[in-house]
């Protein structure tokens, strides 16, 4: 059955609506406060984009190169799992959504509540695919950057006193930085991507789980112990 814009959002409510907006204004609120640099109380993820670059000042000097190599190889690993998850879950996903109609048989025999039209549950489980899939591209650019960050670090000369050693190695630092960025945004997706399930019980649970993920985010960001360290 085919359903026109307005007969299709004749479906959600006003709750609806307002747990979206919530929804995007949280995410987009949680972006800009964590990626941005002219805060006087930076983000662990800002304060570890400096470590980077001094990482990369320090690799200039050390010999052999073998422990910045292995670093590098951690980091892309980790990128290279995350891709490979939420691949994993858009299949499930895509299950799920090939299963929409006994969804709502099992939603009607737990709770009158939960008695929606199929085509609302198909829009959810769209919705959860989107955000796999942004974090999906985020993870996959993440790897091919961690990837030619290893090749610009391969080209800086070994000795130190080359011009163009530390300029190099500044460019390796750069990449690093593009490719942990693009890495902690397909976290955050994977973060309001579990936020959002809660939104196939409701519109209620949605904006508690939005507050409670962006709540999370912004503790780790700006009042973890782990910043503590980094800032002293």
């Amino acid at each position: 059955m085919t359903y026109s814009l307005p007969e299709l959002l004749f479906h959600f409510t006003l709750i609806d609506g307002i747990a979206i907006a919530f929804f995007v204004a949280a995410w987009l609120f949680c972006s800009f406060t964590i990626e941005r640099k002219d805060s006087a109380k930076p983000s662990t993820h800002m304060l570890m984009e400096a470590y980077r670059i001094r990482w990369m000042e320090q690799m200039v000097t050390r010999q052999p190169r073998i422990f910045d190599s292995a670093i590098l190889g951690i980091m892309r690993n980790g990128a290279t799992f995350f891709s490979s998850s939420c691949m994993i879950a858009i299949g499930g996903c895509v299950a799920l959504l090939g299963g929409a109609e006994q969804l709502t048989v099992i939603a009607s025999d737990l709770s009158d509540a939960l008695v929606v039209p199929k085509i609302v549950w198909e829009v959810k489980i769209l919705a959860l695919m989107g955000l796999l899939a942004n974090g999906f591209l985020k993870f996959v650019w993440s790897v091919r950057l961690f990837g030619y960050c290893a090749i610009v670090m391969a080209s800086v000369p070994n000795d130190p006193d080359d011009p163009t050693a530390s300029p190099t190695a500044r460019k390796a630092a750069d990449i690093s930085n593009h490719a942990a960025r693009s890495f902690n945004r397909g976290l955050r997706s994977v973060y309001f991507t579990i936020a959002a399930l809660t939104w196939l019980i409701g519109a209620v649970p949605l904006i508690l789980a939005t507050l409670t993920t962006a709540i999370l985010l912004y503790r780790r960001e700006f009042n973890s112990r782990t910043r503590e360290a980094l800032a002293n």
